[in-house]
């Protein structure tokens, strides 16, 4: 890029685990540009892992929910006017479109920057294309979402050799993590083993058995000891509460973290992760905790965790996998992977961690 210090606005509202797999981007972004200004929209379910971040100047949360619900109300439009106001009292230089949807396309035109990025018609959705005059093509073979976010900073002329992700815990996630999750736990040795049993409600497609969740933390607490953590957001407590009533073994706990940060926090506490392809298990990479990830619609060649740390992608092949059958009801994908399929990754990680079984 010409100018030296720029001043760039990200797009990338959501989800979750998207906005956390775009985050090697603003590392790349911040190194090449140690003195820009950088500026990011996000919706507010991700907005806690963004507000404070060390790489950021400034972060616009869209409020999703409630403009959803009060779409044709005339003060929602007031307030939306107001917001792309803010953005345009900005004066960008840039604007990367790393979400490629017609709602992130819009919000990147309505900017009024003149040069606006974002991925070639081929390569986005809902006339996204439409909406940036800078698009970049994709190869034609699949790659990680992490690798296709950092190709918009690559298409500038960039470096991309340091990316590895900054998340921001402070000091008081550390200490309510502390206080609120691991003075419960009751085992004083052996492995912290974390898991997430559970997805967003409109990709329950995504979830291994949780009767196999409960087998699968049963045999890892008598042959390890231990602790199991299981972490929950507020339409997956029920969730964990089932595979709770089926297990047998005492030393599990719920996380209810107030935070994506706090989240991650506990995460990089543990020595493990096991869990569905979701948000959760990108944090887990980005922290450096291994990871092992029940993958069974989803394509791991594109949704694979991304980290420096080891992760084992648990995958069995069908007839009819990746696919993305939302309503799918033969989750063969999902129930193909085993109790045995999960615990052989599990003793291949905790041995190397240097945890022993104990003695039978």
């Amino acid at each position: 890029m010409e100018i030296k210090n720029p001043r760039i606005l990200m797009v990338r509202l959501g989800a979750i685990g998207d906005v956390i797999r775009t985050l090697p981007a603003l590392r790349a972004l911040r190194n090449n540009f140690p003195d820009a200004y950088i500026a990011w929209v996000v919706e507010d379910r991700a907005a806690s892992l963004l507000i404070n971040h060390p790489d950021l100047n400034k972060v616009f949360v869209v409020p999703r929910k409630e403009w959803q619900q009060n779409s044709l109300n005339l003060k929602t439009f007031r307030e939306f006017v107001r917001f792309i106001q803010s953005l345009r009292k900005e004066a960008f230089d840039l604007v990367l479109d790393f979400h490629g949807l017609l709602k992130s396309g819009l919000i990147t035109f309505l900017t009024g920057v003149k040069r606006r990025v974002g991925y070639a018609r081929k390569f986005s959705k809902e006339g996204n294309f439409l909406f940036t005059n800078d698009q970049v093509s994709l190869p034609d073979y699949k790659i990680n979402r992490v690798e296709k976010n950092l190709l918009l900073v690559k298409h500038l002329g960039l470096r991309i050799d340091e990316y590895n992700p900054l998340i921001p815990i402070t000091e008081k996630d550390r200490e309510f993590v502390t206080s609120a999750i691991f003075s419960r736990l009751t085992a004083s040795f052996g492995p912290k083993v974390i898991m997430h049993p559970g997805s967003s409600p409109s990709t329950p497609y995504k979830r291994w058995d949780l009767s196999r969740f409960a087998r699968l933390s049963d045999r890892i607490i008598q042959k390890y000891s231990g602790n199991i953590l299981f972490t929950a957001g507020n339409d997956e407590r029920e969730l964990v509460n089932n595979i709770f009533k089926q297990m047998t073994e005492p030393r599990h706990v719920l996380c209810q973290t107030e935070t994506l940060t706090q989240l991650a926090e506990v995460i990089r506490r543990c020595d493990l992760f096991i869990g569905n392809d979701t948000a959760p298990m990108h944090l887990a990479a980005f922290v450096g905790t291994p990871v092992i990830a029940l993958f069974g619609p989803t394509d791991p060649i594109e949704n694979a965790p991304f980290g420096k740390e080891e992760s084992i992608v648990i995958r069995k092949d069908v007839s009819c996998n990746p696919c993305r059958i939302r309503e799918c009801q033969n989750l063969s994908c999902m129930d193909s992977i085993s109790v045995e399929d999960v615990l052989e990754a599990v003793d291949r990680v905790l041995l190397h961690k240097g945890f022993n079984p104990n003695p039978r």
